[in-house]
């Protein structure tokens, strides 16, 4: 591969907003006066507008192909400066929590398709490096915050620097993506060739895959879960629990970042470790960082909880989702993704809220404590769906034309 994949450029821009959006937290909840309670409820709000971009995003990237993804960057680059300047009450807070939750949701699904298609013509695990990219960025986003928040800026600023980043990498995409995926251009001719013989066949292939990828997608919201409540709350725990500034706070999201980042470069460049042993262990891993951070009574040993956190946690979706759609035809991978991602999303919905929303019953260590039941959870089921989605695969028939060495397990 001549030229950095473009996956790349694009997990860049959405890992600088997410970053910046961890460690600015503490600061929009305290403009808009809310409560720990009120900002889980309003993260609610999140996933409630991802989950319908995500369903509409996989078809729209099979349909007009990846440039798709690089106009969405836009969009989210814009939708973080619209909440920083507005978000001053509850309302507004909750309307703003809906653009980003639409927004990041549709560049999630269009990312990783992107990914996806590298991965499968290249053979190497770009949707693991794309990953690492992501992670690796959100340490700059998370670090530029807090440098910004030590001069005296505000949240307003912060976005405002990052969304100028995030719209270079979506002119980027843009500019490289394809119109139309390799698959479309298949399916097209195919389509001449044989009448409606391949539509019907492609109608019959989302359907038959329809199951298996919503089961992977439930065990990994699991994983999502656990990984975005770390994320989204590891900066206001260190405030709350540590009384760390949130200069000091906005470390929180960059050692977990930065953990991520090395732990996916590692796995991603390297290919002898199974993918059942990523997974079990590090769903193993994270337990073991959940549980120091809900015993940490200082901030040195929270970073170290969260930095194991972060590295077992780190690998669990990106193993799962590469796992998941290897084989995968072009003209329906950007569905595909978007069944597994739109599904998975629902842990990204209710982790942040799940913990907002048990802290206030027991505490933010207490809801620390519940996270690693997620993440066991997750250890426990996925290699049994992986094997379950690869029965289900083996037994579903294939028409000839449309099998190739590619999709050779």
């Amino acid at each position: 591969m001549n030229r950095l994949p473009l996956s790349f450029v694009a997990f860049a821009g959405f890992g600088i907003f997410w970053g910046v959006w961890g460690a600015a937290l503490p600061a929009l909840r305290q403009t808009a006066g809310v409560s720990d309670a009120q900002l889980g409820g309003a993260l609610l709000c999140v996933g409630l507008g991802a989950l319908p971009a995500m369903l509409f995003t996989g078809r729209a990237v099979d349909r007009f192909g990846t440039r798709i993804t690089g106009l969405l960057l836009v969009t989210l680059a814009v939708a973080g400066i619209i909440v920083a300047a507005f978000a001053r009450d509850i309302v507004a807070v909750c309307v703003g929590m809906l653009l980003v939750g639409a927004t990041s949701g549709a560049s999630d699904v269009a990312a990783n398709a992107l990914a996806g298609g590298e991965e499968a013509r290249s053979g190497r695990r770009i949707i693991t490096l794309a990953h690492a990219v992501f992670s690796s960025f959100v340490v700059v986003g998370s670090l530029g915050a807090g440098a910004i928040f030590a001069s005296g800026g505000g949240a307003p600023l912060i976005f405002l620097v990052s969304g100028l980043v995030i719209l270079t990498s979506g002119v980027v995409v843009f500019a490289r993506g394809t119109r139309t995926t390799t698959g479309t251009h298949a399916r097209t001719g195919t389509r001449a060739a044989s009448g409606t013989g391949r539509t019907t066949n492609t109608m019959r292939s989302r359907q038959t895959l329809l199951l298996p990828f919503i089961i992977v997608g439930l065990v990994g919201a699991l994983g999502f879960a656990a990984e975005n409540a770390h994320q989204s709350w590891g900066a206001i725990y260190l405030v709350d629990e540590l009384k760390a500034s949130p200069a000091l706070a906005a470390i929180a999201p960059a050692t977990s970042a930065a953990c991520a980042a090395i732990t996916r470069f590692v796995v991603g460049f390297s290919a002898r470790v199974p993918a059942v042993a990523l997974l079990v262990g590090g769903a193993a891993t994270a337990v073991v960082g959940t549980l120091i951070v809900a015993a940490a009574e200082n901030v040195g040993v929270a970073l170290l909880g969260l930095a194991l956190a972060a590295v077992g946690t780190s690998v669990l979706f990106p193993t799962l989702l590469s796992q998941a759609v290897r084989g995968i035809d072009d003209d329906i991978r950007g569905s595909t993704t978007s069944i597994i991602a739109t599904t998975a999303y629902i842990g990204f919905l209710l982790g942040p809220v799940f913990v907002g929303l048990l802290s206030s019953a027991v505490g933010l260590r207490g809801s620390m404590t519940g996270v690693t039941v997620l993440v066991a959870a997750f250890g426990m089921l996925s290699p049994l769906v992986l094997r379950y989605r690869a029965l289900r695969e083996s037994d579903r028939p294939q028409p000839a034309s449309s099998v190739s060495s590619r999709c050779a397990p």
